[in-house]
C-alpha cells in the first residue's frame, strides 16, 4: 500500500461515496473503484460494505482509517519540517575543535545565532588529531584544525592566520624587554601544554636547532591554566595570539618578541569532499566568508587546492 493509495480510501469515507470522490480528487470513479480494489487485495480485506452507496465502513475499514490517518498527519508534519529545515528555522550543526580552535569560532557563531536562531549548535571538544576520522565517520559535519588533513576525502579552508607569541607576567625581568633572542631563554621555566601536539614538537626542534635548553618543568591540561598560572608569576609560556588577546590587552600578559621562534599558524575549517551539506553547515560557511570580508585580517577564507 502507498500513501496515494490512503489518501483515495480517506477521500472517499470524508466524501461518503465513490463519485464525489472522484470529483474532488479529479479522477475517474472507475479509477477510484480500482484504487480501493487493489487496496483491498494487497490488504486481503474488504474495507466498504458493498451493499452501501455511502461508502459504510467495515471492521477492517474502521481500523484501517486510524492508521491512515496518522500516516498522512506525518506526511505533513514531514514536509513541514523539511520546509523548516530549507528554510533555517529549525537543524542542528555538529562542529569539532579543540580549546584554541574553538576561540575562532566564538566571533562567527555569534553572528550565526543572530541570522539563525533556531538551529541548534553543537561544538564538541575533541583532539585535533582525531577530527579527520569524525568527519570521515560523519559522527561530526564540520572541523576546526592547524594543519591540512592528507586524506583527500576531505576539503580545507582557511579561515584565520595566526601565530605563536612568547608571554610573561608584567613583573618578570623580560617584561621590559621588546626583543629578546632564543639563546636567552635556556635559563627560563616554561608552563608547557601536556598534550603532545605538532607545534609543540616544532618548538622542540627550534630550541635544539639554536642549541638551548627547553626547561619544561611544568606541563598543564590546557591553554587557560597555562595563561592564569604565568600571570601569577610562574616561569614563561609559548602560546597561540589568538589565545591570549584579552590577557594582552588587559595588561595580565606582556608579548615579548623572539626573532627565531616565529611561528605562523592558519587555522583551517573541513569539510567531507564528498556528499551534500547541510542547509546549517551551508548557511555557517556563508557566515565564516562574510566574518572574513567584514574583518579582514587575521580573518580569511581562501579554499586549500586539494
Amino acid at each position: 500500500m502507498d500513501l496515494s493509495q490512503l489518501e483515495t480510501f480517506l477521500a472517499v469515507i470524508e466524501e461518503r461515496g465513490f463519485s464525489r470522490a472522484a470529483s474532488r480528487l479529479h479522477r475517474t470513479q472507475p479509477a477510484i473503484s480500482h484504487t480501493i480494489r487493489r487496496l483491498e487485495e494487497e490488504i486481503g480485506e474488504p474495507l466498504f460494505e458493498r451493499s452501501s452507496r455511502e461508502g459504510t465502513l467495515t471492521a477492517a475499514g474502521e481500523l484501517l482509517r486510524e492508521y491512515a490517518q496518522r500516516m498522512l498527519k506525518l506526511r505533513g508534519e514531514a514536509t513541514s519540517a523539511l520546509e523548516e529545515l530549507r528554510s533555517l528555522e529549525r537543524g542542528r550543526l555538529h562542529i569539532a575543535a579543540n580549546e584554541y580552535t574553538c576561540l575562532y569560532l566564538l566571533p562567527v557563531l555569534d553572528e550565526f545565532r543572530r541570522l539563525c536562531p533556531h538551529v541548534s549548535v553543537l561544538v564538541e571538544r575533541a583532539l585535533a588529531s582525531r577530527i579527520p576520522e569524525q568527519l570521515l565517520d560523519r559522527s561530526v559535519e564540520l572541523g576546526m584544525l592547524t594543519f591540512h588533513p592528507p586524506d583527500s576525502q576531505l576539503r580545507s579552508t582557511a579561515v584565520y592566520n595566526d601565530s605563536v607569541v612568547f608571554v610573561v607576567d608584567p613583573r618578570h625581568p623580560l617584561a621590559r624587554e621588546k626583543k629578546v633572542a632564543i639563546r636567552q631563554l635556556g635559563a627560563e621555566s616554561f608552563m608547557a601544554h601536556n598534550v603532545v601536539s605538532p607545534l609543540r614538537r616544532r618548538v622542540i626542534e627550534l630550541f635544539e636547532k639554536h642549541k638551548t635548553p627547553l626547561n619544561m618543568y611544568v606541563e598543564l591540561p590546557s591553554l587557560e591554566a597555562i595563561k592564569r598560572f604565568v600571570a601569577m608569576g610562574n616561569g614563561v609560556a609559548l602560546v597561540p595570539g589568538l589565545t591570549v588577546q584579552q590577557e594582552l590587552a588587559r595588561g595580565e600578559l606582556v608579548r615579548v618578541h623572539v626573532p627565531e621562534l616565529k611561528i605562523e599558524r592558519q587555522l583551517l575549517l573541513v569539510h567531507r569532499r564528498q556528499g551534500t551539506l547541510s542547509h546549517a553547515a551551508e548557511a555557517f560557511l556563508k557566515v565564516v566568508k562574510s566574518v572574513s570580508h567584514e574583518n579582514g585580517a587575521p580573518f580569511c577564507y581562501r579554499p586549500i587546492a586539494p
